[in-house]
């Protein structure tokens, strides 16, 4: 079974956006990159629900049929970039031919597939279900990072499966010691 594997500089990593963003779409957002290169980058923001539909509304839209599992699946607002299409961030122990595994035994699965494992109880044991994605073209993200509009942590399960979305973006950041009103706009200038 083939499976797709990025690398890149930042694959695999947490964005935070600064304090200052300001990208309303992507304001307090913390954005796990998928990938990462010379070609531009893709991530999905994970602590955003999406509005307006249920996993269940979703799946009878797919003509699956929904369990009562489905009501504890939520919809994530993944990014501005195809907010029709679906993506599924997830433990590597689910793997299909199209799962392009990400790092450090997390993937990404954007097929039906994955949909009707996750209805049926046999998807992934961890996941999040996301619609669209955050997109950068070629050198957009590390001009964005050199201006001081994100900065970057390690992942970790808790920041990307974890359901307390509220407190994320302040999770993520104590993960670099400092503290949210601590941060500059002008951080890193000489």
């Amino acid at each position: 079974m083939p499976v797709q594997k990025t690398s890149g500089y930042l694959a695999g990593q947490i964005l935070i956006a600064m304090p200052q963003m300001e990208d309303e779409r992507f304001a307090r957002s913390i954005v796990y990159l998928c990938a990462h290169s010379a070609d531009g980058a893709m991530g999905i923001v994970v602590n955003r629900l999406f509005g307006g539909i249920t996993f269940p509304q979703l799946l009878e839209q797919l003509d699956i049929p929904p369990t009562p599992e489905c009501e504890q699946i939520r919809i994530h607002f993944g990014g501005p970039v195809e907010s029709g299409r679906g993506f599924v961030l997830h433990t590597a122990d689910y793997i299909q031919e199209n799962t392009m595994m990400v790092a450090d035994g997390v993937a990404l699965t954007a097929t039906v597939d994955v949909l009707k494992a996750m209805a049926a109880g046999t998807g992934p044991s961890q996941s999040l279900l996301a619609l669209g994605y955050a997109g950068w073209s070629s050198g957009q993200l590390d001009s964005e990072i050199r201006e001081n509009a994100w900065l970057n942590v390690p992942a970790d399960a808790d920041l990307l499966f974890g359901r307390d979305l509220e407190h994320k973006y302040e999770q993520a950041i104590a993960k670099l010691g400092i503290e949210v009103g601590l941060l500059s706009a002008d951080a890193g200038h000489a």
